[in-house]
């Protein structure tokens, strides 16, 4: 059983990321899902991405750490796009860290520090996603499984960003169902 910090995606805590973390609770884990945008949610990524940065991209930062400061240091941090900053933030340099999961984004490792030693990453997304393949998350995710101990970057068919959130239409069953099996796999060896 791994105790997993889960931060949801730009269009807010959606009952498709809660429904996420049911699903690895029901496997047995412990998720905490915080809301970084006080109950805020959105209908398209261009707003939720628009409050972001009213807020602050680093406020959004911040309030994973906050999050996270109220729990164990031997976590997995997870996110959904835009919660890949604090996840891959907290995974790269809170000490104690069990691993990454980064659905849908990933930035350069550089922005956050070296990758650290002995802390193992999986990186999902779209292989055709343009805001995955085109805005340099592709590149960064090759950048890190390449520099990494312990990294896998698994690419789906397809050019859906938010495909494992089944209350979109973007959702994509097939993908999230192997996204979800490869997740599991990964928890139950961290």
């Amino acid at each position: 059983m791994a105790e997993v910090l889960l931060f949801h995606h730009a269009l807010g805590r959606t009952a498709g990321v809660a429904g996420f973390a049911d699903r690895l609770r029901e496997a047995g884990h412990v998720v905490h899902l915080p809301d970084l945008f006080d109950g805020k949610t959105f209908t398209t990524i261009e707003d939720g991405v628009a409050y972001a940065e009213e807020i602050g991209m680093e406020t959004v930062i911040e309030r994973g750490a906050v999050a996270a400061n109220e729990l164990r240091d031997d976590l997995v941090y997870a996110g959904f796009s835009l919660g890949v900053l604090p996840a891959q933030k907290l995974a790269q340099t809170r000490p104690g860290a069990k691993g990454a999961l980064l659905l849908y984004a990933c930035v350069p490792a550089a922005f956050f520090g070296p990758w650290p030693s002995g802390v193992p990453a999986q990186i999902h997304g779209k292989a055709r996603d343009p805001i995955f393949t085109g805005e340099g998350d592709l590149d960064a995710a090759r950048e890190i499984t390449e520099s990494a101990d312990d990294a896998e970057l698994f690419l789906y068919p397809g050019d859906e960003h938010y495909f494992a959130d089944s209350t979109l239409p973007s959702f994509d069953p097939e993908s999230t169902e192997l996204l979800f099996e490869r997740a599991l796999g990964f928890l139950a060896r961290v």
